[in-house]
């Protein structure tokens, strides 16, 4: 029969709240009970109900993730990310798959509510006013990654998506190239397109090529949107020498566009990337790209969830992380 609490305290001839607190104060218990506990526990391989330690506790030591789309590799460094900082400070992880569905995201925290989860980390999507108020009103705690929110005060870390493109573009400038298009986000599902969309205009007007700013076209988020997307702007923009690429997935979909084309890269086209995936230096050709810490982000974000829960507050609200130009191959200057 697996062994109880009581076990644990007639062993070691103390309460059971002397071994309740040792496993969740050990410093309010002298030194002496705290070895009988300690010795009692290892002796009958005792390991605590985390359920009931929950209910006494009024503490489930449970986060709950929310993200987009679970096939997106960016995700998975998130998760990793975030999975590795739950480790250290003592939760488990639930990871719920929204695929930007809002009654089944509104679904989610219902099932995070009943199953009485501490926190609730939101990645990478828009919180529109009806999340905010169901959040709110099942009084769960949450964060925001790789997201934010201008039209609530909620904690939220991610990079400056709107620097990032800035510096992917001036990057293609100064290489040479004139006529620069952009594959994007659509606009009415994404956090992160407007901003990108943003540093692409603001890049290409300080270097005087405005003219370049409608050479854009916009997708969902997946490799065959893009593909598609870049069927359209090479048909409507031939003379384009260099694209940027609001994510990796789409850059390796612009890439393989054009091989299919027959068009080379980087000898005829430069493409530059956003993200760092792991497969952007396993691609042929290797990409450059803006690298996220796409893992940092996760696993800040459960720090600062965790700070939120202990605190009830976090130092700093919207925390900015560093973003990176990785070049590798896929980018050359322009002959």
């Amino acid at each position: 029969m697996k062994p109880t609490i009581r076990d644990v305290a007639k062993l070691a001839e103390v309460s059971i709240s002397t071994v309740s607190r040792v496993m969740n104060a050990p410093h309010t218990v002298v030194e002496s009970k705290r070895i009988r506990v300690m010795e009692a526990i290892a002796q009958l391989r005792y390991q605590p109900n985390g359920f009931a330690r929950g209910l006494i506790y009024k503490k489930s030591y449970m986060l709950g993730l929310l993200i987009p789309d679970i096939e997106n590799l960016y995700f998975s460094g998130v998760i990793r990310g975030m999975q590795d900082a739950c480790i250290k400070l003592g939760y488990s992880l639930m990871i719920c798959n929204t695929d930007r569905d809002k009654e089944r995201l509104l679904s989610y925290i219902d099932a995070f509510y009943e199953k009485q989860v501490d926190g609730i980390v939101f990645a990478s999507d828009v919180l529109y006013p009806e999340y905010y108020e169901k959040l709110v009103g099942c009084r769960i705690p949450f964060v925001l990654v790789s997201s934010h929110s201008d039209e609530f005060d909620v904690p939220s870390v991610e990079v400056d998506d709107e620097q990032a493109a800035y510096d992917a573009v001036r990057f293609l400038v100064e290489l040479g190239h004139r006529e620069i298009g952009m594959i994007g986000f659509n606009h009415d599902n994404s956090v992160s397109g407007p901003p990108r969309y943003n540093g692409f205009v603001r890049a290409l007007t300080e270097a005087g090529l405005e003219r370049n700013i409608v050479k854009a076209r916009f997708a969902n988020h997946r490799f065959e949107h893009a593909y598609h997307a870049a069927h359209e702007l090479f048909g409507a923009y031939p003379e384009l020498t260099a694209v940027f690429c609001v994510a990796d997935e789409f850059a390796m979909g612009a890439v393989s566009y054009l091989k299919d084309r027959g068009i080379l890269v980087p000898g005829q086209v430069s493409v530059i990337g956003f993200d760092n995936l792991r497969m952007a230096s396993m691609f042929i050709p290797k990409l450059t790209t803006i690298a996220q810490p796409i893992y940092q982000l996760g696993y800040r974000a459960a720090e600062k969830l965790h700070e939120l829960l202990s605190t009830g507050a976090v130092a700093v609200t919207r925390e900015k992380m560093e973003h990176k130009l990785i070049v590798r191959e896929s980018s050359r200057e322009r002959a």
